[in-house]
């Protein structure tokens, strides 16, 4: 096992960054607040910055993701290793780009903000290894089939709301995905002539 796969592994296993009930309004208070303390320290490199793949930003106000690169490579050593996002409980209205790329990203939590439009989960299917999604809580659970264009849109998530997804999910994804996405690729055909 070379030294980076260990690294990697250690880091898994390590706790998150945890920032959550900090009334952080812009992602720049980061930088002068400490984070929350949980049973086991965090471990940092030799330049200060944290060995973890997990970031807690849950329960704040933030409403943009303004500069998140540039604070979150202060913070952490590994930023690109992040697998482990949560943004729940916070005031944001769209997913931001910034968020599609960490590619090593499994669990994106998203749940409690004001999302409003369907088509922001668009962003996401760029994720290759995104398994864990939450979006319940936001506007866009009431919109019409959006279970439905959530799976269909990204097939490789294995838990949605902190529910699993089942092949039979799967398969009324793809039945919905049917009757509505191609419906409406017909409607635009009849509207442009």
């Amino acid at each position: 096992m070379s030294r980076q796969d260990y690294m990697n592994i250690s880091e898994v296993q390590e706790p998150p960054l945890d920032y959550s009930f900090r009334s952080i309004h812009v992602l720049q208070d980061l930088i002068s607040e400490e984070p929350r303390t949980g049973l086991r320290p965090l471990r940092h490199s030799k330049s200060g910055k944290s060995l973890t793949q997990s970031l807690w930003l849950n329960n704040n106000v933030l409403n943009e993701l303004k500069d998140f690169n540039q604070v979150i490579s202060q913070l952490l050593e590994n930023p690109g290793n992040l697998a482990w996002i949560d943004l729940s409980f916070n005031d944001l209205s769209s997913i931001d780009p910034v968020l599609t790329t960490f590619f090593n990203l499994s669990v994106l939590y998203l749940h409690g903000n004001s999302i409003q439009r369907l088509g922001e989960v668009n962003k996401l299917a760029i994720l290759p290894r995104l398994r864990s999604l939450t979006l319940h809580g936001n506007p866009i659970e009431e919109e019409k089939g959006y279970r439905q264009y959530v799976l269909c849109t990204l097939p490789r998530i294995t838990t949605l709301d902190f529910s699993g997804v089942t092949k039979a999910d799967r398969t009324t994804a793809e039945v919905w995905k049917r009757m509505n996405i191609k419906h409406k690729k017909t409607q635009i055909k009849h509207t442009m002539l």
